[in-house]
Order: C-alpha cells, then structure tokens, then sequence
C-alpha cells in the first residue's frame, strides 16, 4: 500500500477561494563477531503493520515472501540507494538478526519496484557469514552498490553489485576499508564520473592511519588507502556540482571538514586541499546512552547542492551532538564558498531547548532541485524519554530557514527488541528526490527492531482555473503516478467514491484534468488523491 497525498480545495465555482561524555583520542570498534550463528527461531508470521501518522506512512522493509511480519527476529541500519533513472527501483540493506536472542548478524537487503509500496525480502546476501555496516549507493546508470563489512579475520569490506534494482546481487570483491565505512559514487557529468569514494573508521584499521581510498573502474580494484588530514572517523563523504569531494567526520576533539579538488581526476593521487573544523554547538556522543547504549547517537553528515538554483555548490553539515540545553539536538552549518567559511551552527529541532528531550540519529540529504531533507529520532513528546518518533524538517532557500518540525511516525520504544548488542543500529537512511525525502528506519512497532520506509512527500499544490463551465486542475506530479480528482457540492457531505472528475497516470511533472460537469452549479470542492 502507498502513501496517500490529499490536496484540499475549497473552490466556490467563479471565486477561487546535556550529557558531555570525555571523548576517546581514538575510536572504539563498533563491530564485534560473533562466531557461530545461532539457531533460527520459530517463524510465527503476522501481517506487516502500515504504520501511519499525520505526514504520512511507513511500510515495512524486513518482510516474509507473503509480505507479513516475521517475529523474532531483529533488523536495524538500514541504508537505502535509489535509481536515478527511474526512482521506482529501491534497495534497502541492513544488519539482519534471525534471532534476537544472539548478536550475530547478516547482510539483510530488500527491494521495491513501486517507489516503497510494497518490499520483497529474498534472504540475506550469504547465509550464515557474519556482515555488518551496510552503506548502499546508486551510480549514475542506475547500478545498486551494497558495501558490507566483515571483521574476519581482519576487519576489511566487501563490495556488492546489482544489476535489476537489487533483486540480486553478485559480489564483486574485497573493497579494502573498515569499522563504520561509508561510501558515495559520483553521479555527475564532469571528469570523475562513476568514480567510487570510500572512508572509514580508524578503529580495528588495518591500514595504519590511512582511512580513505578511491575506485575508477566501477569498484573492482581500490586504491592504496591514505590519511585524510586531522584523522576523523564515522565519516560520511558528498560531490560537488563538479565532482569536488567533500569528507566530514568527529575526530574525538572536533568536527572536521576535508576537500579534494583532484579527486576526478583518475590521472592523479587523491589530495586533500582544504581541511576547516566546523562548529556544530557541541559534542559527538557516542556509547554509555540511555538512548543507545552501545551505539552512536548520530553521525556526520555532509551534502552538496548540486541543483542548477541559487544554492548549487552549497555545503551542508549536520549532526546529534550534545552541548547545548537538551542532551541531544541537531545541529546544521552550512557554506557558500566550497567549505572554507562556515555559518554559525543552528538548531533544527524546534521545541524547547531545556526540556530534556532526545533529537538522535540526524540524517540530511540534498533534493535534486535543492531542498535540504534532515530526519531525527525524537523523544520530545515524552518526559522520561522512553519513545521516540521520527521527525522531518525541511529548508528551501538554503538553510537559512527551516519548515516546522513534523512528526512523521507514530512513538515506538527504541529500547525494545534490542539483539545482544544493545543498540537500534548506529544510523538511518534518507535519499532525497524533488518530490519526496525516502527514509529508511529502525523502528519497534511490532515490539521487536524492524526496518520500515517512508515517503515524506511535499503537498500537492494545484492550481484551478475556470473559464465558462470548465474547471481545469493542474498539480506538480510524479511520472508514472496515477491521481484522482474528486469532488463534493458541500462541506457537510462526504467524500464518495463514485463522485470523481476522473484520473490520470502523469506523463512528466504536471498533471491535469478539467471539470466539464459545472453548469448551473454554484460551488464544489475539489482535492486531489494519488493512487496505490
């Protein structure tokens, strides 16, 4: 089942109406195997709930080949990659636990060929074989990369490739990196096209300092990994408009901001040639929460704007850090001139900055046409902080200002559930497309971690105009989506099925219908329905 958007139109016919935890001067391993997997528990199959709230509707990720819930088990760290091509085609990876009475856990991944309607879970990518810290990305063409970590016998990665949307894989080989990598490939039309980046955590590192290597020829072979200046971990790496590589990461003492100009350049060694720290208002947290107990509570994230509008070329920080009134908030920077000046750190989470609550898990990511998406777990509606929700928020012009904060989930205890490693994972996945940020999360509504997707979508704005007895409708639209115009005569009537002017399945980014049915009609309400 898909999301539902409404579009509300009331039309008259004629008149158009703080916790600061010592920092580690190195990281800790966040990954731990365990040898043995243990043995399965007994499957009790219940059907998948369509978790719904006011902003919409989540569907579950981690599902049994009849769609419903499968008990017992456990899933969190989802990372999702979309088609650029044809935002239809989805994966979502993540650490998969077959009970959640062991630690031991799989490479978990699922597909959607209907833009997250509904999910398909084959099985995890090997059987048996310990993986952890899923990180997936899309290139260019449209190719699903899933990249896996696997500590034995020395903490190392592996590099996934699907060719049909993530319906199957085939592994492409070692991928060097390590504890809490990451992973982007870029996707524009310049030099470094399809280049791959990779970064990782210094904990368990068998490289020495040196966290950061490069591929070009599609991911089979890496480059001798090097440092990258000021040694930060739990990284996450952005491309500019023109292929400039951005990585930013906490090194125990501060956040840290590093660039590569030469990066496409496949005739040449990656260099970074610009490092800033960046001040977010805070402290990175991590282990001894009582939110994650073992686990981040965020990360950092970096994203470019790469729209043709006033903000391409923007650079975007965010994090969960502690420092400032709540043990947690989440906090942005950004910078107009390639990273090397920033603005002062800002608070996006808008409640009240000394009641206590959790803003954890702040994730961001960059629309195609700009817009900068953040999500965060949140337990404000809550004074013991024992649920959370997932909340969004939303800028157009930037980052100067932001939308409202929405809660865009119903509460789930994130303490239930957890496998013997107790923690909900150590992040969530969010792919922002012009219409819509899709989100990939770990949640407890069925009382145990599962992974559930969501489509925060903009409102449908539509546009009516009348000439005569005509009432022409017009609304920004998706390609391939099906919309239903209906109406009624009067507020104090239902909605009924058979009272519609009609559907259409749009061919591009606007869709139209025209009301031909007005004569002699003095007022009628309209609103705009999309379609399973």
């Amino acid at each position: 089942m898909s999301n539902v958007r409404v579009a509300w139109l009331l039309v008259a016919i004629g008149v158009l109406p703080a916790i600061a935890l010592a920092q580690e001067p190195m990281p800790r391993a966040l990954e731990a195997p365990s040898r043995f997997p243990p043995a399965r528990s007994p499957l009790f199959f219940s059907p998948p709930p369509i978790q719904t709230a006011s902003f919409g509707a989540s569907q579950q990720v981690n599902v049994d080949w009849l769609g419903n819930n499968i008990p017992g088990d456990a899933a969190n760290e989802p990372s999702l990659c979309i088609d650029p091509n044809d935002p239809r085609h989805i994966a979502v990876g993540w650490r998969q636990f077959d009970n959640v009475t062991s630690d031991f856990r799989q490479a978990g991944r699922a597909y959607s060929t209907n833009g997250g309607s509904t999910w398909t879970f084959p099985g995890v990518l090997e059987t048996d074989v310990f993986r952890s810290d899923p990180v997936l990305a899309a290139d260019g063409e449209g190719l699903f990369y899933y990249l896996s970590l696997q500590p034995s016998p020395v903490f190392h990665c592996d590099l996934w490739k699907s060719l049909d949307g993530g319906a199957t894989w085939q592994l492409l080989g070692p991928a060097v990196g390590g504890d809490k990598a990451w992973m982007t490939i870029d996707t524009t039309s310049g030099i470094g096209r399809g280049n791959f980046y990779q970064v990782w955590s210094l904990a368990e590192n068998t490289y020495g300092g040196r966290t950061f290597s490069r591929s070009t020829d599609g991911g089979l072979t890496w480059s001798d990994p090097i440092g990258v200046p000021q040694r930060p971990y739990w990284s996450t790496l952005d491309f500019g408009p023109t292929g400039d590589l951005y990585v930013f990461g906490w090194n125990g003492n501060a956040f840290w901001l590093n660039r590569s100009t030469n990066a496409p350049d496949r005739t040449m060694t990656v260099e970074f040639d610009l490092t800033r720290p960046i001040n977010l208002g805070g402290t990175l947290q991590s282990g001894a929460t009582p939110i994650n107990p073992v686990g981040l509570i965020g990360q950092p994230w970096v994203a470019v704007d790469r729209s043709s509008g006033p903000g391409r070329g923007n650079v975007y920080a965010l994090s969960s850090v502690s420092g400032i009134g709540n043990p947690v908030n989440v906090m942005f920077a950004r910078s107009t001139d390639g990273g090397q000046t920033w603005s002062a750190p800002q608070r996006i989470n808008d409640d009240s900055a000394n009641q206590n609550a959790w803003h954890w898990f702040g994730t961001m990511s960059v629309a195609p046409n700009g817009r900068i998406d953040v999500c965060w777990n949140d337990t404000r509606s809550n004074p013991d902080n024992t649920l959370s929700e997932l909340y969004y928020s939303n800028s157009q012009d930037g980052g100067l200002t932001w939308s409202r904060n929405r809660a865009v989930s119903p509460p789930f205890n994130h303490s239930l559930g957890y496998p013997v490693q107790r923690k909900i994972g150590d992040y969530i996945g969010m792919v922002s497309l012009e219409e819509a940020a899709c989100i990939a999360y770990s949640a407890t509504f069925n009382g145990e971690q599962d992974i559930f997707f969501l489509r925060v979508e903009e409102p449908v704005i539509t546009v009516v105009s009348k000439s005569g007895d005509n009432v022409s409708l017009s609304w920004k639209a998706v390609a391939g989506r099906k919309y239903e115009v209906q109406y009624k005569n009067s507020l104090r009537l239902p909605w009924a099925p058979d009272a519609t002017v009609g559907s259409v399945v749009a061919e591009g980014a606007q869709a139209t219908l025209e009301d031909k049915s007005t004569s002699g009609i003095d007022q009628r309400f309209y609103r705009v329905v999309e379609q399973p």
